[in-house]
């Protein structure tokens, strides 16, 4: 776990989300990329492959926790997101007691603070400019495609 965590600014982490959002963009997706820590180091690492999947759970968090595979426990664990986690995402969070969440932005989709926080999920938001543009320019570039993955069509 990072020791110290702050707004604005990103750590290895956060990289290696931003990482994996810019790969499944490249591979025709959304880019929303999440990874799974453990006492500083990766546990999985993954992004959402909805498009290139056919797929309609495997989220950017989803992914990298199906990567993850069986853990024993996930109480001690981080995961690092691009994008605040929606619902789907959110639930699976909180059944896996994972404990804290850092979010790259939650300007462009942020409904699942509140229930995160009231599930005992600790939720800090880095707002980086580098992941909200990363989203607009996405959502600029295929609206439809972002609609269908919010369910907004």
């Amino acid at each position: 776990m990072s020791a110290s965590i702050t707004p604005n600014t990103k750590d290895e982490f956060m990289q290696a989300s931003i990482d994996e959002a810019r790969l499944g963009r490249s591979e025709g997706g959304i880019p929303i990329g999440s990874v799974l820590v453990r006492n500083g180091q990766i546990v999985a690492r993954g992004h959402n492959k909805r498009v290139q999947e056919d797929n309609a759970i495997k989220h950017g968090e989803m992914d990298a926790l199906m990567n993850a595979g069986r853990q024993r426990t996930y109480r001690d664990t981080v995961l690092y997101t691009t994008l605040m986690p929606c619902f789907m995402c959110a639930g699976t969070i909180v059944q896996f007691k994972i404990p804290k969440v850092v979010v790259g932005e939650s300007r462009t989709f942020g409904e699942s603070k509140q229930f995160l926080e009231s599930h005992g999920v600790e939720v800090v938001i880095l707002d980086l400019d580098e992941c909200v543009e990363m989203m607009k320019e996405f959502i600029d570039a295929e609206p439809e495609l972002w609609n269908e993955d919010i369910m907004e069509l």
